[in-house]
């Protein structure tokens, strides 16, 4: 079977890695910038897409600043509510039945707003998506499995005091301590909210997750904040193997508990290993990902994000996800940032079709790795159930039945 675009389109699919920051409709970054008095290099869709929001980057560094504009958009409960609202919009439009957005509360909160703030609101727009997609009769009778969502709470592996009002104040108050504690204290407020937001305010707030430079700053200082997650049943996705080594993503297991890690690019990448303990490089290696498999522990694959911060990954059939699935890793297929990669779900599933020549088998695989591993907000039996209905749904757009 010829697996086209519009075949993946109509199928239903998942996005565990979105950063809700880098998927802001560039329409609505301009009008918002407009009403906040952001300043813009230009506010026209075109100028954006060349300025900043490119096809390609040079680097990490500037793939990031385009994050700066969004960021300063949505520092208010409306605006992130909006932007919450229509990525979910952007989702099912395609498709996409299940969403993990994430983003950092601190990045947005300050003296107006405080993480709790931020926090409801992202769920307020996600909810009134979720509400008007599932009161349509298809899904109502069943016919389709309705849309879900969980919020992952970000904690900052490093900031400085522009990054936000809030870490501003945070290093003013702790003007004495060292980074590395303020960074980890930082992490605890994080976990502390996402926690506070699921008990006591019953919000989808499904996991934790680590964001930011890995080189130089290793996860054993967010280890307290990790173990605050994991005390109060908060699933776990660190940012690793991105732009530093297998050693990343060692740690990030070990260390923090991981049951995701986004990225993983460096999985394979033996020669960049710095530690002069590891006498093997290739044992360490392959030691490492017998214990990914081995726990299922589940890669969160973002091909055309990797390609445009890599500069060493010149051809996508030269990205580690082939490998990835060679060695029978769980991967799946996500796109990290929809409006700064310039990419969405489908375009990510028929980049891997085309670029690694995947069945119609392996497609599949993905898709169910998607929703099993996800950190789904209801009870397990639900998620059981949620997940046979979809693939269901899969099998009936396959056979042609719908």
């Amino acid at each position: 079977m010829i697996i086209t675009r519009e075949l993946i389109e109509k199928l239903p699919k998942t996005d565990l890695h979105l950063h809700l920051d880098g998927s802001v409709r560039i329409e609505t970054l301009i009008e918002l910038a407009k009403d906040s008095s952001v300043e813009l290099p230009s506010y026209t869709v075109e100028g954006l897409k060349e300025i900043v929001f490119k096809d390609s980057y040079k680097d990490l560094d500037d793939y990031l600043k385009g994050f700066g504009y969004t960021c300063a958009v949505m520092r208010t409960e409306e605006n992130i509510e909006r932007i919450s609202y229509e990525l979910a919009l952007d989702n099912q439009k395609e498709g996409v039945r299940y969403i993990e957005v994430r983003y950092a509360p601190q990045l947005h909160a300050g003296r107006k707003m405080t993480m709790l703030d931020t926090i409801k609101a992202v769920n307020n727009g996600l909810s009134r998506a979720k509400r008007e997609f599932n009161s349509r009769e298809a899904v109502i009778s069943g016919a389709e499995p309705p849309f879900e969502y969980g919020i992952i709470a970000c904690a900052m592996r490093y900031f400085n005091k522009y990054f936000s009002d809030y870490f501003d104040d945070m290093i003013s108050v702790h003007s004495y301590s060292e980074e590395d504690k303020i960074f980890g204290l930082a992490s605890l407020e994080v976990v502390g909210a996402a926690v506070k937001a699921r008990r006591e305010m019953g919000l989808p707030v499904v996991g934790v997750d680590l964001a930011g430079p890995e080189k130089g700053n290793p996860p054993i200082h967010h280890r307290e904040a990790y173990m605050l997650a994991q005390r109060n049943f908060l699933n776990k996705t660190v940012h690793a193997g991105e732009a530093y080594g297998p050693e990343s993503i060692f740690q990030a297991i070990t260390e923090l508990g991981a049951g995701r890690i986004g990225h993983g690019t460096s999985l394979f990448k033996s020669e960049t290993i710095t530690d002069s303990s590891i006498l093997d490089r290739d044992m360490y290696v392959n030691d490492l990902v017998q214990f990914i498999a081995d726990r299922r522990i589940t890669i969160e694959v973002c091909l055309t994000s990797n390609m445009q911060t890599d500069p060493q990954l010149l051809r996508l059939e030269d990205h580690p996800f082939r490998r990835m699935l060679e060695n029978k890793l769980s991967c799946s297929i996500c796109t990290d940032n929809r409006t700064v990669s310039h990419t969405t779900v489908t375009d990510e599933v028929f980049k891997a079709v085309q670029a690694f020549d995947l069945s119609l088998s392996e497609v599949k695989t993905l898709m169910v790795y998607g929703f099993k591993r996800s950190f789904f907000p209801h009870a397990y039996r639900d998620k059981r159930a949620y997940v046979r209905q979809c693939m269901n749904y899969f099998e009936k757009i396959v056979n042609g039945s719908i």
